[in-house]
Protein backbone atom coordinates (compact mmCIF):
# COMPACT_ATOMS: atom_id res chain seq x y z
CA UNK A 1 0.00 0.00 0.00
CA UNK A 2 2.53 2.61 0.85
CA UNK A 3 4.25 1.49 -2.75
CA UNK A 4 1.46 2.37 -4.43
CA UNK A 5 0.86 5.54 -2.86
CA UNK A 6 4.54 6.55 -3.25
CA UNK A 7 3.88 6.05 -6.51
CA UNK A 8 0.52 7.84 -6.90
CA UNK A 9 2.73 10.66 -5.32
CA UNK A 10 5.41 10.73 -7.83
CA UNK A 11 3.02 11.04 -10.45
CA UNK A 12 1.22 13.71 -9.46
CA UNK A 13 4.69 15.62 -9.01
CA UNK A 14 6.17 14.21 -12.15
CA UNK A 15 2.76 15.90 -13.67
CA UNK A 16 3.02 19.27 -11.86
CA UNK A 17 6.33 19.47 -12.59
CA UNK A 18 5.58 18.86 -16.38
CA UNK A 19 2.78 21.96 -16.54
CA UNK A 20 5.03 24.00 -14.38
CA UNK A 21 7.78 23.22 -17.33
CA UNK A 22 5.53 23.83 -19.99
CA UNK A 23 5.36 27.59 -19.98
CA UNK A 24 1.18 27.51 -19.16
CA UNK A 25 0.66 30.44 -16.62
CA UNK A 26 -2.64 30.77 -14.80
CA UNK A 27 -4.15 33.89 -15.41
CA UNK A 28 -6.83 32.55 -13.10
CA UNK A 29 -6.09 30.99 -9.67
CA UNK A 30 -9.44 29.28 -9.13
CA UNK A 31 -9.80 31.31 -5.92
CA UNK A 32 -10.50 34.93 -6.36
CA UNK A 33 -9.85 37.64 -9.30
CA UNK A 34 -6.51 38.92 -7.97
CA UNK A 35 -5.03 39.94 -11.41
CA UNK A 36 -7.96 41.05 -12.96
CA UNK A 37 -10.24 44.02 -13.08
CA UNK A 38 -13.92 44.60 -13.23
CA UNK A 39 -15.48 46.87 -15.59
CA UNK A 40 -18.94 48.37 -15.10
CA UNK A 41 -22.03 47.12 -12.97
CA UNK A 42 -22.40 43.53 -14.05
CA UNK A 43 -21.46 40.14 -11.53
CA UNK A 44 -18.13 38.59 -11.68
CA UNK A 45 -17.94 36.55 -8.81
CA UNK A 46 -15.72 33.15 -7.68
CA UNK A 47 -17.89 30.13 -7.33
CA UNK A 48 -16.40 27.09 -6.47
CA UNK A 49 -13.00 26.74 -9.19
CA UNK A 50 -14.90 29.31 -11.61
CA UNK A 51 -15.54 32.71 -12.50
CA UNK A 52 -18.94 33.76 -12.91
CA UNK A 53 -20.66 36.30 -14.82
CA UNK A 54 -24.40 37.08 -15.07
CA UNK A 55 -26.72 40.09 -16.05
CA UNK A 56 -27.87 42.28 -13.25
CA UNK A 57 -27.74 45.43 -14.55
CA UNK A 58 -28.11 44.65 -18.42
CA UNK A 59 -25.51 46.41 -19.71
CA UNK A 60 -22.55 45.48 -20.93
CA UNK A 61 -19.73 44.39 -18.58
CA UNK A 62 -16.05 43.06 -19.23
CA UNK A 63 -13.19 41.50 -16.50
CA UNK A 64 -10.24 42.60 -17.36
CA UNK A 65 -6.48 41.37 -17.17
CA UNK A 66 -4.14 44.04 -15.18
CA UNK A 67 -1.36 43.12 -17.21
CA UNK A 68 -0.85 43.74 -20.92
CA UNK A 69 0.06 40.86 -23.86
CA UNK A 70 1.55 41.25 -27.03
CA UNK A 71 2.15 37.57 -28.72
CA UNK A 72 0.61 34.41 -26.37
CA UNK A 73 -1.14 31.43 -26.83
CA UNK A 74 -4.37 31.89 -24.62
CA UNK A 75 -6.43 28.54 -23.33
CA UNK A 76 -9.45 27.86 -20.60
CA UNK A 77 -12.76 26.90 -20.45
CA UNK A 78 -16.52 28.02 -20.64
CA UNK A 79 -20.21 26.64 -20.40
CA UNK A 80 -22.74 28.62 -21.01
CA UNK A 81 -26.13 28.58 -18.33
CA UNK A 82 -28.10 31.28 -20.40
CA UNK A 83 -28.93 31.93 -24.14
CA UNK A 84 -26.64 35.61 -23.72
CA UNK A 85 -23.50 36.17 -25.42
CA UNK A 86 -20.66 36.53 -24.37
CA UNK A 87 -16.99 36.55 -25.61
CA UNK A 88 -13.06 36.83 -24.95
CA UNK A 89 -11.09 40.22 -26.35
CA UNK A 90 -7.14 39.68 -26.89
CA UNK A 91 -5.16 43.24 -27.63
CA UNK A 92 -8.03 45.28 -25.96
CA UNK A 93 -8.44 48.15 -24.08
CA UNK A 94 -11.34 50.33 -22.34
CA UNK A 95 -11.46 53.41 -23.73
CA UNK A 96 -14.55 55.21 -21.51
CA UNK A 97 -18.41 54.60 -19.47
CA UNK A 98 -21.53 55.29 -21.53
CA UNK A 99 -24.35 55.75 -18.74
CA UNK A 100 -26.24 54.36 -21.25
CA UNK A 101 -24.58 50.89 -22.23
CA UNK A 102 -22.04 50.69 -19.77
CA UNK A 103 -18.34 50.42 -20.80
CA UNK A 104 -16.98 50.50 -24.18
CA UNK A 105 -14.20 48.33 -25.25
CA UNK A 106 -11.66 48.27 -28.92
CA UNK A 107 -9.88 45.36 -30.00
CA UNK A 108 -10.29 41.97 -31.42
CA UNK A 109 -13.48 39.62 -30.05
CA UNK A 110 -13.32 36.24 -30.36
CA UNK A 111 -16.98 35.09 -29.95
CA UNK A 112 -18.31 32.94 -27.37
CA UNK A 113 -21.97 32.04 -27.74
CA UNK A 114 -23.98 29.20 -25.68
CA UNK A 115 -25.95 28.73 -28.91
CA UNK A 116 -25.31 26.65 -31.95
CA UNK A 117 -24.79 28.31 -35.51
CA UNK A 118 -23.58 31.77 -33.38
CA UNK A 119 -20.67 32.00 -34.39
CA UNK A 120 -18.16 31.07 -31.62
CA UNK A 121 -14.58 31.60 -32.25
CA UNK A 122 -15.39 33.64 -34.83
CA UNK A 123 -13.58 37.12 -35.16
CA UNK A 124 -15.07 40.44 -34.38
CA UNK A 125 -13.65 43.73 -34.12
CA UNK A 126 -15.47 46.05 -31.25
CA UNK A 127 -14.73 49.76 -32.29
CA UNK A 128 -14.04 49.05 -35.44
CA UNK A 129 -14.63 46.52 -38.56
CA UNK A 130 -16.92 44.36 -37.19
CA UNK A 131 -16.90 40.83 -38.48
CA UNK A 132 -13.87 39.81 -39.62
CA UNK A 133 -13.71 36.15 -40.05
CA UNK A 134 -16.27 33.96 -39.82
CA UNK A 135 -16.01 30.33 -38.32
CA UNK A 136 -15.54 27.59 -41.19
CA UNK A 137 -18.64 24.92 -41.54
CA UNK A 138 -16.87 22.30 -39.18
CA UNK A 139 -15.92 25.19 -36.69
CA UNK A 140 -18.97 26.24 -36.86
CA UNK A 141 -20.33 23.03 -35.54
CA UNK A 142 -18.21 21.97 -32.92
CA UNK A 143 -19.59 23.92 -30.06
CA UNK A 144 -20.87 21.91 -27.21
CA UNK A 145 -23.86 22.69 -26.64
CA UNK A 146 -26.78 21.53 -23.23
CA UNK A 147 -24.41 23.29 -20.44
CA UNK A 148 -21.29 21.04 -21.12
CA UNK A 149 -17.85 22.53 -20.76
CA UNK A 150 -15.81 23.64 -23.98
CA UNK A 151 -12.59 23.97 -24.84
CA UNK A 152 -11.34 27.49 -26.39
CA UNK A 153 -7.64 28.06 -27.60
CA UNK A 154 -6.84 31.25 -28.76
CA UNK A 155 -3.34 31.67 -30.43
CA UNK A 156 -1.51 35.62 -31.09
CA UNK A 157 1.26 36.01 -32.99
CA UNK A 158 1.21 39.56 -33.79
CA UNK A 159 -1.42 40.26 -36.51
CA UNK A 160 -2.05 36.41 -36.96
CA UNK A 161 -4.84 34.93 -34.39
CA UNK A 162 -5.93 31.34 -34.81
CA UNK A 163 -8.53 30.00 -32.86
CA UNK A 164 -9.86 26.19 -31.78
CA UNK A 165 -13.13 25.04 -30.42
CA UNK A 166 -12.63 21.69 -28.78
CA UNK A 167 -9.85 20.93 -30.85
CA UNK A 168 -11.25 22.22 -34.20
CA UNK A 169 -9.55 25.02 -35.87
CA UNK A 170 -12.21 27.51 -35.84
CA UNK A 171 -10.53 30.58 -38.02
CA UNK A 172 -6.90 31.31 -39.17
CA UNK A 173 -6.61 35.09 -39.95
CA UNK A 174 -4.02 37.34 -40.58
CA UNK A 175 -5.17 40.92 -39.83
CA UNK A 176 -4.50 43.31 -42.68
CA UNK A 177 -4.88 46.50 -40.61
CA UNK A 178 -5.23 45.52 -36.91
CA UNK A 179 -6.02 48.47 -34.35
CA UNK A 180 -3.75 47.50 -31.87
CA UNK A 181 -0.72 45.08 -31.73
CA UNK A 182 -1.13 44.55 -27.84
CA UNK A 183 -3.14 45.17 -24.96
CA UNK A 184 -5.30 43.84 -21.89
CA UNK A 185 -7.56 40.42 -21.98
CA UNK A 186 -11.41 40.19 -21.27
CA UNK A 187 -14.15 38.95 -20.78
CA UNK A 188 -17.38 39.82 -22.06
CA UNK A 189 -21.18 40.03 -20.58
CA UNK A 190 -22.80 41.43 -23.59
CA UNK A 191 -25.94 44.13 -23.23
CA UNK A 192 -29.03 43.08 -23.29
CA UNK A 193 -29.15 40.92 -20.47
CA UNK A 194 -29.82 36.96 -20.11
CA UNK A 195 -25.93 36.02 -19.94
CA UNK A 196 -24.98 33.48 -17.96
CA UNK A 197 -21.56 31.99 -18.56
CA UNK A 198 -18.68 30.11 -16.74
CA UNK A 199 -14.91 30.39 -17.19
CA UNK A 200 -12.23 28.03 -15.55
CA UNK A 201 -8.67 26.95 -16.05
CA UNK A 202 -7.47 30.29 -18.21
CA UNK A 203 -4.27 29.83 -19.00
CA UNK A 204 -1.70 31.92 -20.85
CA UNK A 205 1.37 30.96 -22.70
CA UNK A 206 3.64 34.11 -23.59
CA UNK A 207 6.11 34.02 -26.52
Amino acid sequence: MKRCSFAVVLLLALAASSHAGSGWTALFNGKDLSGWKRNGDEKWVVDGDTILCESTANKYGYLTTEKTYRNFGLRLKFKGEAEGNSGVFVHSRITGIDPEHGPDIEGMQVEVDPGKGKHTGGLYESGGRGWVAMPTAEGESALKGGGEWNDLEVSVQGAHIVTHLNGVKVVDYTDPSPKFTDGVIALQIHTGGGVKMRWKEIEIKEN
